[in-house]
Protein backbone atom coordinates (compact mmCIF):
# COMPACT_ATOMS: atom_id res chain seq x y z
CA UNK A 1 0.00 0.00 0.00
CA UNK A 2 0.84 3.43 -0.86
CA UNK A 3 3.98 2.02 -2.50
CA UNK A 4 4.53 5.54 -4.54
CA UNK A 5 7.90 6.62 -3.15
CA UNK A 6 7.56 5.55 -0.24
CA UNK A 7 11.04 4.98 0.45
CA UNK A 8 11.39 9.06 0.72
CA UNK A 9 8.43 9.45 2.78
CA UNK A 10 8.20 12.44 4.99
CA UNK A 11 7.94 11.84 8.34
CA UNK A 12 6.79 14.79 10.63
CA UNK A 13 5.58 14.97 14.23
CA UNK A 14 3.24 16.87 15.93
CA UNK A 15 0.82 17.32 19.20
CA UNK A 16 -1.99 17.50 17.21
CA UNK A 17 -2.87 16.48 13.51
CA UNK A 18 -5.60 18.33 12.30
CA UNK A 19 -7.36 16.99 8.74
CA UNK A 20 -9.06 18.92 6.34
CA UNK A 21 -8.79 22.74 4.89
CA UNK A 22 -12.07 24.11 5.95
CA UNK A 23 -12.89 26.81 8.33
CA UNK A 24 -13.63 24.12 10.92
CA UNK A 25 -10.06 22.61 10.40
CA UNK A 26 -8.79 26.23 10.71
CA UNK A 27 -10.21 27.00 13.82
CA UNK A 28 -9.73 23.43 15.54
CA UNK A 29 -5.90 24.27 14.22
CA UNK A 30 -5.83 27.83 15.85
CA UNK A 31 -7.47 26.51 19.03
CA UNK A 32 -4.99 23.88 19.73
CA UNK A 33 -2.21 25.89 19.14
CA UNK A 34 -3.77 28.44 21.14
CA UNK A 35 -2.83 25.86 24.03
CA UNK A 36 0.78 25.96 23.18
CA UNK A 37 0.71 22.37 21.71
CA UNK A 38 2.77 21.92 18.14
CA UNK A 39 0.03 21.55 15.71
CA UNK A 40 0.19 20.28 12.02
CA UNK A 41 -2.97 20.59 9.50
CA UNK A 42 -2.98 18.76 6.34
CA UNK A 43 -5.37 19.72 3.19
CA UNK A 44 -6.05 17.72 -0.15
CA UNK A 45 -6.58 20.89 -1.44
CA UNK A 46 -4.98 24.62 -0.91
CA UNK A 47 -5.76 25.42 3.19
CA UNK A 48 -7.94 29.08 1.75
CA UNK A 49 -8.86 28.23 -1.36
CA UNK A 50 -10.50 24.73 -0.92
CA UNK A 51 -13.93 23.51 0.22
CA UNK A 52 -17.42 24.88 0.20
CA UNK A 53 -16.89 28.04 2.34
CA UNK A 54 -14.10 29.92 0.31
CA UNK A 55 -15.98 28.96 -3.13
CA UNK A 56 -18.63 31.61 -2.27
CA UNK A 57 -19.89 33.99 0.57
CA UNK A 58 -22.49 32.25 3.63
CA UNK A 59 -24.28 33.94 6.25
CA UNK A 60 -23.20 32.80 10.16
CA UNK A 61 -25.85 32.10 13.15
CA UNK A 62 -24.39 34.33 14.53
CA UNK A 63 -27.66 36.43 16.45
CA UNK A 64 -26.91 39.56 18.88
CA UNK A 65 -27.95 38.33 22.00
CA UNK A 66 -30.93 39.90 22.83
CA UNK A 67 -32.37 37.13 19.78
CA UNK A 68 -30.59 34.29 20.91
CA UNK A 69 -33.79 33.15 22.51
CA UNK A 70 -35.57 33.55 19.41
CA UNK A 71 -33.18 31.73 17.16
CA UNK A 72 -32.92 29.04 19.34
CA UNK A 73 -36.56 28.03 19.68
CA UNK A 74 -36.90 28.20 15.46
CA UNK A 75 -33.76 25.90 15.54
CA UNK A 76 -35.30 23.49 17.82
CA UNK A 77 -38.73 24.03 16.04
CA UNK A 78 -36.58 22.95 12.63
CA UNK A 79 -35.06 20.24 13.97
CA UNK A 80 -38.76 18.41 15.08
CA UNK A 81 -37.50 17.41 18.79
CA UNK A 82 -34.49 15.91 17.74
CA UNK A 83 -32.17 18.68 18.26
CA UNK A 84 -30.80 19.77 21.17
CA UNK A 85 -31.25 22.84 23.15
CA UNK A 86 -28.00 23.30 25.11
CA UNK A 87 -26.06 22.42 22.02
CA UNK A 88 -27.93 25.04 20.30
CA UNK A 89 -27.23 27.98 22.66
CA UNK A 90 -23.71 26.57 23.23
CA UNK A 91 -23.03 27.40 19.39
CA UNK A 92 -24.62 30.59 19.34
CA UNK A 93 -23.02 32.16 22.29
CA UNK A 94 -19.42 30.55 20.82
CA UNK A 95 -20.20 31.77 17.36
CA UNK A 96 -20.98 35.16 18.41
CA UNK A 97 -17.93 35.31 21.10
CA UNK A 98 -15.66 34.17 17.87
CA UNK A 99 -16.17 36.28 15.17
CA UNK A 100 -14.70 39.57 16.88
CA UNK A 101 -11.46 37.82 17.09
CA UNK A 102 -11.92 36.79 13.17
CA UNK A 103 -12.23 40.89 12.70
CA UNK A 104 -9.18 41.50 15.36
CA UNK A 105 -7.30 39.42 12.93
CA UNK A 106 -8.33 41.65 9.81
CA UNK A 107 -11.68 40.41 8.44
CA UNK A 108 -13.71 43.66 7.79
CA UNK A 109 -17.35 43.06 8.09
CA UNK A 110 -19.85 45.82 7.08
CA UNK A 111 -20.30 48.52 9.46
CA UNK A 112 -24.43 49.58 9.90
CA UNK A 113 -23.66 53.28 12.05
CA UNK A 114 -20.59 52.33 12.82
CA UNK A 115 -21.22 49.01 14.37
CA UNK A 116 -19.95 45.72 12.82
CA UNK A 117 -22.18 43.41 11.38
CA UNK A 118 -20.71 40.28 11.85
CA UNK A 119 -24.26 38.34 10.40
CA UNK A 120 -22.35 36.73 7.03
CA UNK A 121 -18.44 36.28 5.74
CA UNK A 122 -17.20 36.70 1.98
CA UNK A 123 -15.94 33.16 1.99
CA UNK A 124 -12.40 33.73 0.04
CA UNK A 125 -11.15 37.06 2.46
CA UNK A 126 -12.87 34.73 5.50
CA UNK A 127 -10.55 31.85 4.88
CA UNK A 128 -7.43 33.81 3.90
CA UNK A 129 -7.86 35.68 7.30
CA UNK A 130 -8.08 32.14 8.79
CA UNK A 131 -4.77 31.03 6.88
CA UNK A 132 -2.41 33.79 7.49
CA UNK A 133 -3.27 33.66 11.68
CA UNK A 134 -2.46 29.77 11.26
CA UNK A 135 0.90 30.80 10.04
CA UNK A 136 1.54 33.75 11.83
CA UNK A 137 0.59 30.74 15.22
CA UNK A 138 3.26 28.67 14.03
CA UNK A 139 1.13 25.75 12.71
CA UNK A 140 2.26 24.10 9.99
CA UNK A 141 0.38 23.73 6.68
CA UNK A 142 0.80 21.16 3.89
CA UNK A 143 -1.18 21.71 1.31
CA UNK A 144 -2.08 19.14 -1.28
CA UNK A 145 -1.57 16.58 0.60
CA UNK A 146 -4.67 14.24 1.20
CA UNK A 147 -4.46 11.97 4.69
CA UNK A 148 -5.63 8.88 3.31
CA UNK A 149 -5.99 6.36 6.58
CA UNK A 150 -5.54 7.35 10.07
CA UNK A 151 -2.71 5.27 12.28
CA UNK A 152 -3.49 3.63 15.99
CA UNK A 153 -1.48 2.21 19.01
CA UNK A 154 -1.39 -1.00 20.75
CA UNK A 155 -4.39 0.49 22.88
CA UNK A 156 -6.90 1.66 20.44
CA UNK A 157 -6.21 5.46 20.52
CA UNK A 158 -5.39 7.46 17.44
CA UNK A 159 -1.53 8.19 16.98
CA UNK A 160 -1.60 10.13 13.87
CA UNK A 161 -2.41 9.59 10.26
CA UNK A 162 -1.09 8.69 6.34
CA UNK A 163 -1.12 10.11 3.16
CA UNK A 164 0.25 11.07 -0.10
CA UNK A 165 1.64 14.90 -1.53
CA UNK A 166 0.47 15.30 -5.01
CA UNK A 167 3.18 17.88 -5.73
CA UNK A 168 6.23 15.98 -4.31
CA UNK A 169 4.92 12.79 -5.40
CA UNK A 170 5.32 10.83 -2.13
CA UNK A 171 3.95 9.67 1.20
CA UNK A 172 3.90 10.87 4.30
CA UNK A 173 3.51 10.28 7.83
CA UNK A 174 2.30 12.54 10.77
CA UNK A 175 2.97 11.36 14.27
CA UNK A 176 0.57 12.73 16.64
CA UNK A 177 -1.24 12.80 20.32
CA UNK A 178 -4.56 13.69 18.52
CA UNK A 179 -6.20 13.76 15.15
CA UNK A 180 -9.07 16.10 14.42
CA UNK A 181 -11.14 15.21 11.73
CA UNK A 182 -12.43 18.70 9.84
CA UNK A 183 -12.18 17.21 6.33
CA UNK A 184 -16.28 17.77 5.76
CA UNK A 185 -19.41 15.84 4.10
CA UNK A 186 -19.65 13.55 1.05
CA UNK A 187 -21.29 15.36 -1.93
CA UNK A 188 -20.68 12.31 -4.29
CA UNK A 189 -18.41 14.29 -6.43
CA UNK A 190 -22.10 16.20 -7.49
CA UNK A 191 -19.96 19.10 -8.71
CA UNK A 192 -21.76 21.17 -6.26
CA UNK A 193 -19.77 24.73 -5.77
CA UNK A 194 -16.51 23.79 -3.30
CA UNK A 195 -17.79 20.32 -2.71
CA UNK A 196 -15.67 18.08 -4.75
CA UNK A 197 -13.07 17.82 -2.07
CA UNK A 198 -16.11 16.41 0.12
CA UNK A 199 -16.12 12.75 -0.40
CA UNK A 200 -16.44 11.47 2.86
CA UNK A 201 -13.13 10.65 3.82
CA UNK A 202 -12.98 11.62 6.94
CA UNK A 203 -16.51 9.18 7.73
CA UNK A 204 -14.45 6.07 6.52
CA UNK A 205 -11.38 7.14 8.19
CA UNK A 206 -13.66 7.43 11.81
CA UNK A 207 -15.46 4.15 11.09
CA UNK A 208 -11.91 2.08 10.38
CA UNK A 209 -10.33 3.60 13.55
CA UNK A 210 -13.44 2.00 15.75
CA UNK A 211 -15.57 4.76 15.64
CA UNK A 212 -19.40 5.60 14.83
CA UNK A 213 -21.02 7.34 12.77
CA UNK A 214 -24.87 9.48 13.57
CA UNK A 215 -27.95 10.44 11.46
CA UNK A 216 -26.55 9.53 8.33
CA UNK A 217 -30.38 8.59 6.79
CA UNK A 218 -30.18 12.49 6.58
CA UNK A 219 -27.20 12.32 4.01
CA UNK A 220 -29.75 13.59 0.95
CA UNK A 221 -29.70 16.97 0.86
CA UNK A 222 -30.56 18.60 -2.41
CA UNK A 223 -30.07 21.96 -3.65
CA UNK A 224 -31.40 24.37 -6.26
CA UNK A 225 -28.91 25.42 -9.02
CA UNK A 226 -29.92 26.62 -12.46
CA UNK A 227 -29.94 23.48 -14.91
CA UNK A 228 -27.46 25.63 -17.43
CA UNK A 229 -24.63 25.60 -14.79
CA UNK A 230 -25.55 23.39 -11.84
CA UNK A 231 -22.74 24.36 -10.30
CA UNK A 232 -23.92 27.23 -8.04
CA UNK A 233 -26.23 25.78 -5.20
CA UNK A 234 -26.82 29.07 -3.14
CA UNK A 235 -30.78 28.89 -2.73
CA UNK A 236 -31.88 32.24 -1.35
CA UNK A 237 -32.18 34.03 -4.22
CA UNK A 238 -34.71 31.31 -5.31
CA UNK A 239 -37.07 32.41 -2.41
CA UNK A 240 -38.41 35.42 -4.18
CA UNK A 241 -39.05 33.47 -7.54
CA UNK A 242 -42.37 32.14 -9.43
CA UNK A 243 -41.82 28.54 -10.81
CA UNK A 244 -43.87 27.25 -14.19
CA UNK A 245 -43.57 24.66 -16.00
CA UNK A 246 -42.74 24.41 -19.62
CA UNK A 247 -46.25 25.53 -20.83
CA UNK A 248 -45.64 28.72 -18.43
CA UNK A 249 -47.98 27.26 -15.93
CA UNK A 250 -47.81 28.48 -12.17
CA UNK A 251 -47.21 25.36 -10.02
CA UNK A 252 -47.30 27.17 -7.25
CA UNK A 253 -46.04 24.78 -4.19
CA UNK A 254 -47.54 26.87 -1.30
CA UNK A 255 -48.90 24.56 1.77
CA UNK A 256 -50.70 27.57 4.83
CA UNK A 257 -48.52 30.01 3.26
CA UNK A 258 -45.12 28.52 3.22
CA UNK A 259 -43.50 26.35 0.05
CA UNK A 260 -43.56 23.04 0.51
CA UNK A 261 -39.80 21.38 0.28
CA UNK A 262 -40.68 18.44 -1.48
CA UNK A 263 -42.85 20.87 -4.00
CA UNK A 264 -39.65 21.43 -6.25
CA UNK A 265 -38.74 17.44 -5.88
CA UNK A 266 -42.05 16.48 -7.52
CA UNK A 267 -42.19 18.87 -9.88
CA UNK A 268 -39.05 17.96 -11.72
CA UNK A 269 -39.97 14.23 -11.29
CA UNK A 270 -42.96 15.60 -13.97
CA UNK A 271 -40.97 17.64 -16.50
CA UNK A 272 -38.45 20.82 -16.84
CA UNK A 273 -39.66 23.35 -14.30
CA UNK A 274 -38.20 27.18 -14.29
CA UNK A 275 -38.19 29.86 -11.92
CA UNK A 276 -38.60 33.32 -12.58
CA UNK A 277 -37.15 36.08 -9.86
CA UNK A 278 -40.33 38.12 -10.14
CA UNK A 279 -40.76 38.71 -6.66
CA UNK A 280 -37.82 40.64 -5.71
CA UNK A 281 -38.19 43.75 -4.79
CA UNK A 282 -35.21 46.70 -5.57
CA UNK A 283 -34.34 46.20 -2.01
CA UNK A 284 -33.99 43.06 -2.22
CA UNK A 285 -32.25 42.67 -5.02
CA UNK A 286 -29.91 44.82 -3.60
CA UNK A 287 -29.41 42.82 -1.03
CA UNK A 288 -29.16 38.81 -2.72
CA UNK A 289 -27.04 40.56 -5.20
CA UNK A 290 -24.30 41.60 -2.14
CA UNK A 291 -24.72 38.66 -0.28
CA UNK A 292 -25.16 35.99 -2.75
CA UNK A 293 -23.40 37.46 -5.38
CA UNK A 294 -22.08 33.82 -6.72
CA UNK A 295 -25.78 33.42 -7.29
CA UNK A 296 -26.16 35.55 -10.35
CA UNK A 297 -22.46 34.46 -12.05
CA UNK A 298 -24.45 32.21 -14.38
CA UNK A 299 -26.75 34.41 -15.05
CA UNK A 300 -24.47 36.92 -15.96
CA UNK A 301 -22.12 34.87 -18.17
CA UNK A 302 -25.42 33.22 -20.33
CA UNK A 303 -26.70 37.00 -20.67
CA UNK A 304 -30.14 36.24 -18.83
CA UNK A 305 -31.66 38.77 -16.40
CA UNK A 306 -33.08 35.84 -14.17
CA UNK A 307 -36.13 39.16 -12.61
CA UNK A 308 -37.39 39.15 -16.20
CA UNK A 309 -36.84 36.18 -17.89
CA UNK A 310 -37.14 32.21 -17.01
CA UNK A 311 -34.33 29.90 -16.16
CA UNK A 312 -34.63 26.65 -16.21
CA UNK A 313 -33.53 25.06 -12.31
CA UNK A 314 -32.67 21.66 -11.39
CA UNK A 315 -31.33 20.08 -7.78
CA UNK A 316 -28.20 19.15 -7.36
CA UNK A 317 -26.87 16.45 -4.32
CA UNK A 318 -25.03 18.20 -1.45
CA UNK A 319 -25.28 14.85 0.79
CA UNK A 320 -23.77 15.24 4.14
CA UNK A 321 -21.97 18.40 3.46
CA UNK A 322 -25.73 20.42 4.01
CA UNK A 323 -27.65 17.55 5.44
CA UNK A 324 -26.89 16.23 8.84
CA UNK A 325 -25.34 12.89 9.24
CA UNK A 326 -21.67 12.44 10.16
CA UNK A 327 -18.95 10.69 12.64
CA UNK A 328 -20.52 10.70 16.12
CA UNK A 329 -19.30 12.84 18.61
CA UNK A 330 -20.02 12.05 22.20
CA UNK A 331 -19.21 14.56 24.49
CA UNK A 332 -18.90 18.41 24.73
CA UNK A 333 -15.25 18.30 23.35
CA UNK A 334 -16.36 16.75 20.39
CA UNK A 335 -14.39 13.50 20.84
CA UNK A 336 -15.13 10.52 18.96
CA UNK A 337 -15.85 6.73 20.39
CA UNK A 338 -12.24 6.24 19.42
CA UNK A 339 -9.39 7.90 22.22
CA UNK A 340 -7.45 10.64 20.60
CA UNK A 341 -9.64 10.91 17.84
CA UNK A 342 -12.58 14.36 17.01
CA UNK A 343 -14.34 15.98 14.82
CA UNK A 344 -15.64 18.95 14.30
CA UNK A 345 -17.56 20.91 11.13
CA UNK A 346 -19.72 18.89 8.42
CA UNK A 347 -17.16 15.80 9.28
CA UNK A 348 -19.46 15.62 12.74
CA UNK A 349 -22.81 14.53 12.55
CA UNK A 350 -24.98 17.70 13.11
CA UNK A 351 -28.16 16.33 14.85
CA UNK A 352 -27.59 18.11 17.89
CA UNK A 353 -28.18 21.05 16.19
CA UNK A 354 -30.69 20.15 13.48
CA UNK A 355 -32.36 17.25 14.21
CA UNK A 356 -32.69 15.08 10.82
CA UNK A 357 -32.77 18.77 8.93
CA UNK A 358 -30.37 20.78 6.92
CA UNK A 359 -28.25 23.03 8.46
CA UNK A 360 -26.79 24.58 5.86
CA UNK A 361 -25.87 28.27 5.26
CA UNK A 362 -25.98 30.32 8.82
CA UNK A 363 -26.17 27.05 11.23
CA UNK A 364 -23.47 24.96 9.94
CA UNK A 365 -21.38 27.82 9.70
CA UNK A 366 -21.52 28.35 13.33
CA UNK A 367 -21.16 24.89 13.91
CA UNK A 368 -17.74 25.08 12.23
CA UNK A 369 -16.38 27.75 14.47
CA UNK A 370 -17.62 26.13 17.38
CA UNK A 371 -16.96 22.75 16.88
CA UNK A 372 -13.65 23.10 15.27
CA UNK A 373 -12.91 25.03 18.69
CA UNK A 374 -14.02 22.68 20.52
CA UNK A 375 -12.17 19.90 19.30
CA UNK A 376 -8.91 21.87 18.76
CA UNK A 377 -9.08 22.14 22.47
CA UNK A 378 -10.17 18.96 23.43
CA UNK A 379 -7.22 17.23 21.24
CA UNK A 380 -4.83 19.62 22.68
CA UNK A 381 -6.24 18.51 26.49
CA UNK A 382 -5.45 14.64 25.36
CA UNK A 383 -2.27 15.26 23.96
CA UNK A 384 -0.87 16.65 26.48
CA UNK A 385 -2.45 14.07 28.90
CA UNK A 386 0.03 11.07 26.90
CA UNK A 387 3.12 12.88 28.15
CA UNK A 388 6.29 13.47 26.09
CA UNK A 389 7.13 10.15 24.67
CA UNK A 390 3.88 10.17 22.33
CA UNK A 391 5.54 9.55 19.73
CA UNK A 392 6.82 6.87 20.49
CA UNK A 393 4.07 4.69 20.77
CA UNK A 394 3.96 1.72 18.26
CA UNK A 395 1.42 2.35 15.42
CA UNK A 396 -0.13 0.37 12.96
CA UNK A 397 -2.58 1.49 9.78
CA UNK A 398 -5.68 1.43 10.49
CA UNK A 399 -6.49 1.96 6.85
CA UNK A 400 -7.85 -1.38 4.06
CA UNK A 401 -10.84 -0.75 1.77
CA UNK A 402 -9.02 1.39 -1.45
CA UNK A 403 -5.64 0.87 -0.21
CA UNK A 404 -4.62 -2.70 0.48
CA UNK A 405 -5.88 -5.85 -0.78
CA UNK A 406 -6.25 -9.32 1.42
CA UNK A 407 -5.52 -10.90 -1.87
CA UNK A 408 -2.48 -10.03 -4.33
CA UNK A 409 -4.36 -12.10 -6.87
CA UNK A 410 -7.32 -9.98 -6.55
CA UNK A 411 -8.42 -7.70 -10.00
CA UNK A 412 -7.29 -4.06 -9.93
CA UNK A 413 -10.74 -1.84 -9.69
CA UNK A 414 -11.67 0.37 -11.94
CA UNK A 415 -12.30 3.62 -9.51
CA UNK A 416 -13.80 6.23 -11.88
CA UNK A 417 -16.31 3.03 -12.78
CA UNK A 418 -17.08 2.50 -9.16
CA UNK A 419 -17.50 6.58 -8.43
CA UNK A 420 -20.31 6.58 -11.33
CA UNK A 421 -22.24 3.55 -10.05
CA UNK A 422 -22.12 4.63 -6.83
CA UNK A 423 -23.54 8.38 -8.09
CA UNK A 424 -25.94 6.22 -10.74
CA UNK A 425 -27.80 5.13 -6.77
CA UNK A 426 -27.30 8.62 -5.08
CA UNK A 427 -27.97 10.93 -7.54
CA UNK A 428 -31.38 10.20 -8.79
CA UNK A 429 -34.67 11.98 -6.96
CA UNK A 430 -36.41 9.06 -7.65
CA UNK A 431 -34.15 7.01 -5.17
CA UNK A 432 -32.13 9.18 -2.64
CA UNK A 433 -35.45 11.71 -1.90
CA UNK A 434 -38.79 9.75 -2.28
CA UNK A 435 -37.44 6.75 -0.73
CA UNK A 436 -38.69 3.32 -0.16
CA UNK A 437 -38.15 -0.08 1.55
CA UNK A 438 -37.99 -1.62 -2.02
CA UNK A 439 -35.92 1.22 -3.53
CA UNK A 440 -33.57 1.22 -0.86
CA UNK A 441 -33.21 -2.38 -0.82
CA UNK A 442 -32.12 -2.56 -4.57
CA UNK A 443 -29.68 0.45 -4.22
CA UNK A 444 -28.16 -1.17 -0.95
CA UNK A 445 -27.68 -4.50 -2.88
CA UNK A 446 -26.05 -2.73 -5.92
CA UNK A 447 -24.12 -0.65 -3.59
CA UNK A 448 -22.98 -3.88 -1.75
CA UNK A 449 -21.80 -5.17 -5.44
CA UNK A 450 -19.38 -2.36 -6.02
CA UNK A 451 -18.18 -2.51 -1.95
CA UNK A 452 -16.75 -6.37 -3.14
CA UNK A 453 -15.17 -4.46 -5.53
CA UNK A 454 -13.27 -2.47 -3.74
CA UNK A 455 -11.75 -5.05 -1.90
CA UNK A 456 -9.75 -5.86 -4.65
CA UNK A 457 -6.37 -4.51 -5.82
CA UNK A 458 -6.33 -0.64 -5.89
CA UNK A 459 -4.36 0.81 -8.65
CA UNK A 460 -1.47 2.52 -7.26
CA UNK A 461 0.97 3.37 -10.24
CA UNK A 462 0.77 7.03 -9.06
CA UNK A 463 0.05 9.37 -6.26
CA UNK A 464 -3.45 10.41 -8.05
CA UNK A 465 -4.29 6.52 -8.48
CA UNK A 466 -3.82 5.60 -4.83
CA UNK A 467 -5.67 9.02 -3.59
CA UNK A 468 -8.64 8.25 -6.49
CA UNK A 469 -8.62 4.64 -5.50
CA UNK A 470 -8.89 5.44 -1.74
CA UNK A 471 -12.03 8.18 -2.52
CA UNK A 472 -14.21 5.46 -4.79
CA UNK A 473 -14.04 3.50 -1.37
CA UNK A 474 -15.36 6.40 0.65
CA UNK A 475 -18.10 7.09 -1.66
CA UNK A 476 -18.84 3.97 -1.62
CA UNK A 477 -18.72 3.52 2.02
CA UNK A 478 -20.51 6.45 3.24
CA UNK A 479 -23.67 5.49 0.21
CA UNK A 480 -24.02 2.26 2.20
CA UNK A 481 -24.49 4.17 5.60
CA UNK A 482 -26.45 6.51 4.32
CA UNK A 483 -29.61 3.80 2.79
CA UNK A 484 -28.65 1.34 5.72
CA UNK A 485 -29.64 4.04 7.90
CA UNK A 486 -32.65 4.95 5.89
CA UNK A 487 -33.87 1.26 5.70
CA UNK A 488 -34.11 1.35 9.14
CA UNK A 489 -36.10 4.98 9.97
CA UNK A 490 -39.86 3.81 9.35
CA UNK A 491 -40.54 7.07 8.95
CA UNK A 492 -40.47 10.65 7.15
CA UNK A 493 -39.00 13.47 8.99
CA UNK A 494 -37.22 16.30 7.83
CA UNK A 495 -34.64 15.56 5.29
CA UNK A 496 -35.70 11.77 5.40
CA UNK A 497 -38.69 10.84 3.76
CA UNK A 498 -40.19 7.52 3.25
CA UNK A 499 -42.63 7.17 0.52
CA UNK A 500 -44.12 4.08 2.45
CA UNK A 501 -43.98 5.83 5.38
CA UNK A 502 -45.28 9.64 4.94
CA UNK A 503 -45.85 10.18 8.87
CA UNK A 504 -43.73 11.23 11.02
CA UNK A 505 -44.00 9.14 13.97
CA UNK A 506 -43.53 10.55 17.70
CA UNK A 507 -42.64 7.85 19.32
CA UNK A 508 -39.20 7.10 16.95
CA UNK A 509 -37.64 9.84 18.99
CA UNK A 510 -33.83 8.76 18.71
CA UNK A 511 -30.90 9.39 16.56
CA UNK A 512 -29.38 6.04 14.91
CA UNK A 513 -25.94 5.33 15.07
CA UNK A 514 -24.40 3.36 12.28
CA UNK A 515 -21.69 1.77 11.46
CA UNK A 516 -19.51 -1.39 10.12
CA UNK A 517 -17.47 -2.26 7.05
CA UNK A 518 -18.30 -5.51 5.20
CA UNK A 519 -21.20 -5.79 7.86
CA UNK A 520 -23.53 -2.91 8.52
CA UNK A 521 -25.15 -2.31 11.71
CA UNK A 522 -27.82 0.23 13.42
CA UNK A 523 -28.40 1.40 16.62
CA UNK A 524 -31.30 3.44 18.08
CA UNK A 525 -30.02 6.07 20.55
CA UNK A 526 -33.06 6.95 22.16
CA UNK A 527 -33.26 10.94 23.33
CA UNK A 528 -34.63 11.07 26.79
CA UNK A 529 -35.71 14.80 26.93
CA UNK A 530 -35.62 17.67 25.00
CA UNK A 531 -31.54 19.02 26.79
CA UNK A 532 -30.16 15.78 27.00
CA UNK A 533 -26.70 15.76 26.67
CA UNK A 534 -25.13 13.80 24.03
CA UNK A 535 -24.55 10.70 26.58
CA UNK A 536 -27.95 10.94 28.20
CA UNK A 537 -29.09 8.66 25.75
CA UNK A 538 -30.30 5.05 25.77
CA UNK A 539 -29.41 2.35 22.87
CA UNK A 540 -31.17 -0.40 21.59
CA UNK A 541 -29.25 -2.25 18.82
CA UNK A 542 -31.16 -3.76 16.03
CA UNK A 543 -30.30 -6.73 13.82
CA UNK A 544 -26.87 -6.29 11.51
CA UNK A 545 -26.32 -7.40 8.16
CA UNK A 546 -23.48 -8.19 6.16
CA UNK A 547 -25.14 -8.63 2.50
CA UNK A 548 -28.24 -8.07 0.88
CA UNK A 549 -29.64 -9.44 -1.80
Amino acid sequence: MLTVHSENELQLIADVLVIGGGPAAAWAAWAAASQGVKVIIVDKGFLGTSGAAAASGNGIMAPSPENWDKVLSERYRVGKNLANLRWIERVIEKTWLSLPLVESWGYGFPKENGESVRQSYYGPEYMRVLRKKLLRIGVQILDQSPALELLLADDGSVAGARGVQRQHQRTYSVRAGAVVLANGGCAFLSKALGCNTNTGDGMLMAVEAGGELSSMEASNHYAISTAFNATVTRGVPFGWATYTDEAGNDLGGYVNGRRDPAFLPNALLKGTVYAHLDKATPEVKAVIEKSHFISFLPYKKAGIDPYTERVPVTLVLEGTVRGTGGIRIVDDSCATKVPGLYAAGDAASREFLAGLASGGGGPNAAWAISTGQWAGEGAAAFAKGLGADADKRVVRPAGQVGLRSSSPTAETFDSEAVVRGVQAEMFPLEKNYLRSEQKLLDSLSKLETLWQQVQGNPKQDTVRDVEFSRRAAALTAVARWGYFSALHRTESRSEHIRMDYPETDPNQRYYQATGGLDKLWVRRDWIRDAIATPLAITTETTPTVSKLS
